[in-house]
């Protein structure tokens, strides 16, 4: 036998000791989470600067701290080390991320809308449906409606006024409802990098603190980061609720924190339905039919009840205003806007007459993608948190922060929920199944309806024909009368109301002193206008010369748009 030399037992011995390095897809993750941090801080510290030394100086600190880390990330040698340069990122990225609180907290309408639900509940008025029009102007957003007016209300679940009323010692603006969502979005980081496998935890503090993204969110005060966050601890590993037909303490909590987040924001209403249906299938799979069903009772038990405690003092107190509240963003008839396929009636088009058929067919795709999600779960399984942001493509109001919001949910189903959750999950298996094809004719039939309803409304023509007739100046930047002459080429009677916009989104619309208030099927009638004017709505200017400006006009029953380029009269 070979003897063995002690240089070589003492290397051996070395190697079997030494601690485990660091995958290099943990180093780039922690660097690329370090980086994100970097975007939109300078815009708060040059802020900060101005102002407020003591904030300026702890971001200052903060760069410090990116470049240490920066640094530390790509030369520590052992997991724990690194594991924590993680926490050093996450740390610096809640600082930075109060830093920009203390600076911008504005907020934004809905932050106005939040903080005034908390003055009026602590006050012992009504909530829902009571008009706030001096929270608006001043370059606070107005939300038209087909109906020519504004939505001036409260339309949102109860929960966020609740946590905000006592912060209301914070100021008098937006800051106790952007002091609420700031913290919810950290508390929810915070949650998410901590139930994550250590390697995986730089991308919760990359999803949620950096990129300047949702931070913003949480300054503006957005309730569906309130939801967010109470998601957070329900997704994460979300196919293992209720495992072995037991719902623990864990279980209980997870699905209480659902019935609050649905008592957050309207958001985790769409998102619900495929997590009760994904751990229905898995339990099924596992358990059986009878203890997957005792299962999803108790979870949805557990999560109507929380929701229900929350609501209770708005049900009893004015439960009709309280339910159309709730409601109202899917019933407020708000005019078109977003990212969506909207933008063919928006902006490549001039207009549709049948607008109705967006929100259809963002109905019908939701109905239609939760049944794929049902009849192909250990298919589509893995995508449940990101698959019911699909239908909001097709909706008349199809803004990206509606699924840009939950994009740290995408993250940690992708972590901890793998395909390899839903290998026994169980699908309903008809016998149509069987036949070659089958599978995809009946995919292809269950999105058809949405399909051909999205393609009915893009491909719809504006009713109304209009032309600038003339324009009254008060100022070489004001106008006082704008004459339009329009005429209703539909066999419908529609009643127009107007706006003039540049660019992308809508205005205020403009006040018909002259002309039907209902336009006759196949008329032509002249209208006077005057600008827009009111307590909530500032100083109209008019567009500069050379600027594209486009004449809008909606009507509510049917829905219609009809736009046309036009060029103001010099006089």
């Amino acid at each position: 036998m070979k003897p063995v030399t002690p240089g070589r037992r003492t290397r051996s011995v070395v190697s079997e000791t030494a601690p485990e390095s660091p995958a290099q897809w943990h180093r780039v993750l922690t660097l690329l989470a370090d980086i994100s941090l970097l975007i939109g801080t300078r815009t708060v510290w040059a802020q900060a600067a101005s102002h407020r030394m003591a904030v300026a100086a702890v971001i200052s600190v903060c760069y410090a701290s990116i470049l240490v880390c920066g640094v530390l990330a790509l030369v520590v040698r052992r997991t724990r080390s690194l594991a924590r340069v993680d926490l050093c990122v996450l740390v610096t990225a809640v600082t930075l991320a109060l830093s920009a609180w203390s600076v911008f907290h504005r907020g934004s309408d809905e932050a106005l809308l939040t903080t005034q639900a908390a003055k009026e509940l602590v006050a012992g008025h009504p909530v829902y449906g009571q008009p706030w029009p001096w929270l608006f102007g001043h370059g606070v957003a107005l939300t038209p409606t087909v109906t020519g007016g504004y939505d001036l209300t409260y339309g949102y679940p109860p929960l966020a006024p609740l946590l905000t009323a006592p912060l209301l010692w914070l100021g008098h603006g937006a800051a106790p409802a952007t002091a609420v969502s700031t913290g919810a979005l950290i508390v929810g980081a915070v949650v998410l990098w901590r139930m994550l496998p250590v390697p995986w935890r730089p991308a919760a503090t990359m999803v949620c603190l950096g990129f300047a993204m949702l931070t913003q969110y949480g300054r503006l005060g957005y309730p569906a980061i309130v939801a967010l966050a109470l998601l957070v601890p329900v997704v994460v590993n979300w196919p293992r609720i209720g495992r072995g037909g037991r719902l623990g303490a864990a279980g209980v909590a997870r699905a209480a924190c659902l019935g609050a987040a649905c008592a957050a924001q309207q958001l985790p209403w769409f998102l619900a339905p495929f997590l009760l249906a994904g751990i229905y299938a898995v339990r099924r799979g596992e358990l059986g039919g009878r203890a997957a069903t005792l299962v999803l009772l108790r979870i949805t038990g557990v999560a109507v009840t929380v929701w229900l405690l929350i609501n209770t003092y708005f049900i009893v107190s004015e439960p009709g205003a309280w339910l159309r509240g709730i409601a109202l963003p899917l019933t407020q008839g708000a005019v078109l806007h977003g990212q969506g396929l909207v933008g063919v009636s928006i902006y490549l088009t001039d207009g549709s007459d049948r607008l109705d058929w967006y929100a259809h067919a963002s109905a019908l795709l939701a109905v239609g993608l939760l049944t794929l999600f049902v009849l192909f779960v250990r298919r589509l399984g893995p995508a449940a948190t990101v698959l019911p942001w699909c239908a909001f493509f097709l909706a008349t109001r199809s803004q990206d922060g509606y699924y840009l919001m939950m994009t740290p949910l995408w993250l940690a189903a992708a972590v901890t929920a793998p395909a390899s959750e839903f290998a026994t999950a169980w699908q309903p298996r008809p016998r149509l199944f069987a036949r070659p094809g089958a599978r995809v004719a009946v995919a292809s039939l269950v999105l058809l309806p949405a399909l051909l309803s999205a393609a009915w409304a893009a491909t719809g023509t504006p009713p109304l024909h209009m032309r600038v007739a003339a324009l009254h100046r008060a100022s070489p930047v004001a106008g006082s009368r704008l004459a339009l002459q329009v005429t209703n080429t539909s066999g419908t009677a529609l009643a127009p109301h107007f706006m003039l916009t540049t660019g992308q989104g809508m205005s205020q619309y403009w006040t018909v002193v002259r002309g039907p208030a209902a336009l006759p099927a196949h008329a032509t009638a002249r209208y006077e206008l005057r600008p827009p004017a009111g307590p909530y709505i500032g100083k109209y200017v008019l567009p500069r010369a050379g600027v594209r400006i486009r004449l809008r006009a909606f009507t509510d029953a049917p829905q219609t748009l009809s736009s046309a380029y036009v060029r103001l009269p010099s006089v």
